[in-house]
């Protein structure tokens, strides 16, 4: 209670000073996030920027801060609720710890089969009903943004479900992602997206699993000798504001940030699968590491292995909320 009210305060104390240093000088907004700037979300952010301060005519500015060089994955929310950053983008899988654990709903395996599914989701009231639920966290929820779907990498090839056995895996803060590697038999490893190129350099953690894109700018193919392209889950964005400042912001400029988001929005989808693809073709340029792709038969028994992570986290996230999703999708676990 005592936290949650020095919190509130600190919002309030904070919003209050830039309301009277708005009238004197440009809205300054920084935007923290833990990626390189060459991934979507690193793209999407700058291009974010560009509408921004364009659009309300130098009235705002826009800091990017790329690389967890301002805040890293486990300090950036608590930054965001005290006013330290006013803007993020964290993962889906952040807002569990936070207290919204129907998010971890977005890390069920193979609950996505495509973009096009995640988006009947997001753009529909399930997803913006989500978004809803972090007002009462002191976020403004803003927007999805794509990031893409996510292979296994190690230092010994995995074809087969069994084969991730015994493997220490690097995952998120996420209760559905710990199931989801021990439904494997591979023991879960939380760390900090800036942690695990060493982490798998010195053998701290046997493999990971993350998008492409994050594989290759992060240079985890450097210390990853396979990667297999399971797809067996998704990772995108919510773009969130603290928001007692978002709520501050004079009108005009607060409709004219909220048009560059949906623009932005629309550049992070656009943008999501060519720039996966295109690591993708440099890791296999590099030799560095194997690519492996999945016969349909695998496929299927990696689906078979990890639907019951359905059905073990489905409280978790709520039953009503997993049937939602699954009357959106076409998704029907009984299949595998």
């Amino acid at each position: 209670m005592k936290r949650s009210f020095v919190l509130m305060l600190a919002a309030v104390i904070a919003a209050s000073v830039a309301a009277r240093a708005w009238a004197q000088q440009p809205i300054s907004i920084k935007f923290s996030h833990v990626v390189a700037p060459d991934t979507p979300k690193g793209r999407a952010a700058e291009y974010f920027k560009k509408l921004a301060e364009e659009g309300t005519k130098g009235r705002v500015k826009v800091e990017i801060y790329p690389n967890s060089s301002l805040f890293k994955d486990g300090e950036e929310l608590e930054a965001l609720q005290l006013g330290s950053v006013q803007m993020l983008a964290p993962t889906l899988s952040k807002f569990g710890p936070l207290g919204i654990r129907e998010f971890e709903v977005f890390d069920f395996p193979y609950i996505f089969d495509s973009y096009d599914e995640v988006h009947k989701v997001t753009a529909g009231p399930t997803g913006q009903a989500l978004l809803r639920k972090l007002d009462a966290k002191g976020a403004v929820g803003l927007a999805y943004w794509d990031n893409g779907f996510k292979p296994m990498s190690a230092n010994k090839p995995l074809h087969k479900p069994e084969d991730m056995k015994g493997l220490k895996m690097r995952i998120q803060s996420s209760k559905v992602l710990d199931a989801q590697m021990r439904a494997l038999g591979a023991l879960p490893q939380v760390l900090a997206l800036s942690e695990v190129y060493q982490a798998l350099q010195t053998g701290v953690v046997d493999g990971t699993e993350n998008v492409i894109s994050n594989f290759y700018t992060q240079k985890m193919y450097e210390v990853q000798k396979y990667v297999t392209l399971t797809d067996h889950g998704y990772i995108g964005y919510v773009v969130i504001a603290n928001k007692t400042f978002w709520d501050a912001l004079p009108a005009d400029i607060r409709t004219t940030l909220e048009n560059a988001m949906k623009d932005a929005t629309r550049y992070a989808n656009d943008i999501a699968k060519k720039e996966n693809d295109d690591a993708l073709a440099a890791i296999r340029k590099s030799g560095r590491t194997q690519v492996i792709e999945l016969t349909p038969e695998e496929k299927r028994a990696w689906k078979k292995a990890l639907v019951k992570v359905h059905t073990e986290m489905a409280s978790r996230v709520g039953q009503s909320l997993l049937a939602d999703i699954y009357r959106e999708t076409g998704f029907d676990p009984t299949k595998f």
